[in-house]
Order: structure tokens, then sequence, then C-alpha cells
């Protein structure tokens, strides 16, 4: 799952933007998600700064989210924690299986099921306190 410019992840968007289209609360929690500043190219490095710290250097870490198949997906999504897991929770059970069942075949884009790789990409900031 790569950062996008707009503070995404591949697997965020896949999940949020496959949602979206069947679902309007998906598409404002995609947009919220999307416009928070901390999640912004310079949004992080920002806060460091304007909180007083010193030689604010701004970069990123990058490692591989591997899954097994769809189900171990989406049971990464569906847990207990998160804005996948905070969206799932508010939806009856007709609605979370149709985009469950349109989130998966995004997943498996018309090949097989079975494992996944997807690299994350987070925004990481260091400073010096005064």
């Amino acid at each position: 799952t790569t950062w996008d410019a707009r503070g995404g992840h591949v697997s965020f968007r896949m999940f949020f933007d496959t949602a979206a289209a069947l679902d309007d609360e998906a598409a404002l929690r995609r947009a919220e998600a999307c416009r928070r500043p901390m999640a912004r190219p310079g949004g992080l490095a920002r806060a460091w700064r304007e909180a007083g710290l010193l030689d604010v250097e701004e970069g990123s870490l990058t490692i591989r989210m591997e899954h097994a198949d769809f189900a171990d997906y989406w049971n990464a999504l569906d847990g207990r924690d998160g804005p996948y897991a905070d969206y799932l929770r508010t939806l009856g059970p007709a609605k979370k299986a149709a985009i469950q069942e349109a989130v998966q075949a995004a997943y498996l884009d018309g090949d097989a099921d079975g494992p996944r790789s997807y690299v994350a990409t987070a925004w990481a900031v260091r400073g010096i306190a005064p």
C-alpha cells in the first residue's frame, strides 16, 4: 500500500474507493482521511515546527504488508480499531456483505484468491527539542 499525494495508501484506497462506490458514508470517511493535514506532505513537519521543535526533517518509512488471502486481508480491516473497523461497525449485515463482496472483487482483480503483498509507507518526522 503506497501513500499517494493525498495521504492514503493503496490498501486504504482500494477499500474506501470500493466502499465509496456503494455507500456515501464511505465516501465521506475517505475524504476526511485524505484531507487531514497530517496525512499530506509537510503536515507532520509543520506540526512539529509549530510545537517549537528545531531542525525538523520529514521523511517516510516503508514496510510490506503481506496477506495470505482475502480472508486475511479482510480480517485486518474488520478488527476492533482503526478507520476501517470504525466504518464497518456502522453497517447493517446486508450492506456490510455487499461491501465485503465488492472489496473482495477488487482484491482478487480477476485472479485466484491467495497471497497479496502491499507496500505501506507512513510519514516520519524528527526534530530537536529546544
